[in-house]
């Protein structure tokens, strides 16, 4: 007992475009009229009892959906989920709770909702009354009572018990420190005890201390599983490349790409992108797979025409440049016509830091002559930590270090000696 089994779980809401499409589909429901629009979907994992797993993700990606879904409280649209154990489950603490009842009664409705009945109550009320420390407002109604002292009720209520299975959803944010700590140290108690623990947090502290797996979750997808720390530091990559992101581009949108350009014109560069897993970017991983894509417009006949990248560093010291003459690609006897050509490169190995690249379209293998249109900071982006170990400058090499031991038999005779 204990365990949470999910797989190829999906939810999906429907998208009517008016309150009549709306009643024409449940008038001829064969017909239909909704766009689904999917919040969570493909996600498998299991948990074994007794383990404690956390959930992380920004907003909207899906974590307090997955959480409803395995609680009961809605139902998926595709997948099946197993859950072995009673359930309590802190996602909205004081949920059921009525502001004109007193805390004693909104005690009583709580435990009820979670299972117990009113003589279990009335023996744990002892125990409620203590662990929340409010006193006499336990016989006050709810609306005179702060949020500190609603959660503090609301989570002795759900906590009374030692469940088989607890899930938390950020339900403690809102508490006072004392309060917070006195309460993660239930939940490890909980947890030492053999309940298995599903914990939903933005604080990366919390995950570290009470879990032994992390999920992440990004656009409704389980992007990666596994160690806490390796997760989370994914993850504070993943958010700090949406940082950078938004901010180069809006720094785009400001200037315009003013980069310096030159050439006779003959083939004009339209655009210039950064991809990376197929989509634009402009924040990307350490030894990420990434492309250069160049969209060309040839306005007359050329010979032979070359196409050259040059990435620079945040001071315009070059760092990397190759072109389609020295990659044995170049185009020969092109008519006018719109071309794309695409740098592949299978791991950015450069190290983190801003940078800028400059297009060139000329014939042969330079631009000194036939310079048909240059395009000096063509796009900016950023290099962000990735999975490989920290270092500094411009190049990201795949180092590995050991030790060896020159007097290894000295520390061995000294080993040997103190035994």
């Amino acid at each position: 007992m204990g365990h949470i089994y999910v797989k190829n779980l999906g939810k999906a809401y429907k998208r009517y475009s008016s309150k009549w499409s709306r009643i024409a589909e449940w008038v001829h429901p064969k017909h239909e009229r909704h766009q689904k629009r999917w919040v969570l979907r493909g996600v498998d994992f299991k948990i074994v009892p007794g383990e404690s797993v956390g959930i992380v993700g920004h907003n909207g990606a899906g974590k307090s959906t997955l959480l409803k879904m395995i609680t009961g409280t809605t139902q998926p649209t595709e997948g099946s989920i197993e859950v072995g154990g009673r359930i309590a489950a802190l996602l909205e603490l004081g949920m059921g709770f009525h502001p004109d009842f007193t805390g004693r009664q909104n005690a009583y409705m709580g435990g009820q909702l979670f299972g117990l009945s009113g003589e279990q109550i009335t023996e744990l009320m002892p125990t409620i009354e203590a662990f929340a420390e409010i006193g006499d407002y336990i016989d006050q109604p709810l609306r005179t009572y702060s949020s500190g002292m609603q959660v503090r009720l609301a989570f002795s209520v759900a906590t009374c018990v030692r469940p088989e299975i607890l899930i938390v959803d950020e339900a403690l944010s809102v508490g006072d420190a004392y309060f917070q700590h006195k309460s993660f140290a239930r939940i490890r108690q909980f947890h030492q005890e053999g309940t298995t623990l599903l914990f939903v947090s933005h604080d990366p502290g919390s995950i570290k201390t009470l879990c032994e797996r992390a999920i992440l979750l990004d656009g409704g997808c389980l992007v990666r599983e596994g160690d806490p720390e390796a997760i989370l530091s994914y993850y504070n990559a993943v958010i700090a490349r949406q940082e950078a992101d938004h901010a180069i581009r809006e720094v785009e949108g400001l200037n315009g790409r003013k980069g310096f350009r030159s050439g006779n014109q003959k083939a004009v560069i339209r655009s210039c992108e950064l991809l990376e897993n197929g989509q634009t970017a402009r924040a990307v991983l350490q030894g990420a797979e990434v492309e250069f894509v160049v969209e060309i417009e040839v306005r007359e006949p050329i010979d032979e025409l070359t196409v050259g990248m040059l990435i620079r560093d945040r001071l315009g010291n070059d760092v990397f440049g190759t072109n389609s003459f020295h990659l044995e690609n170049s185009a020969r006897q092109v008519l006018p016509g719109n071309l794309r050509f695409v740098f592949g490169i299978p791991q950015l190995l450069l190290g983190i830091g801003n940078y800028s690249v400059a297009f060139a379209l000329h014939s042969y293998d330079a631009h000194i002559v036939d310079n048909y249109d240059w395009w000096d900071q063509a796009l900016a982006f950023q290099v962000i930590p990735g999975d490989w170990p920290r270092g500094v400058g411009v190049a990201l090499l795949p180092v590995t270090g050991h030790w060896v031991d020159l007097t290894s038999n000295n520390y061995q005779h000294t080993n040997d000696r103190n035994l």
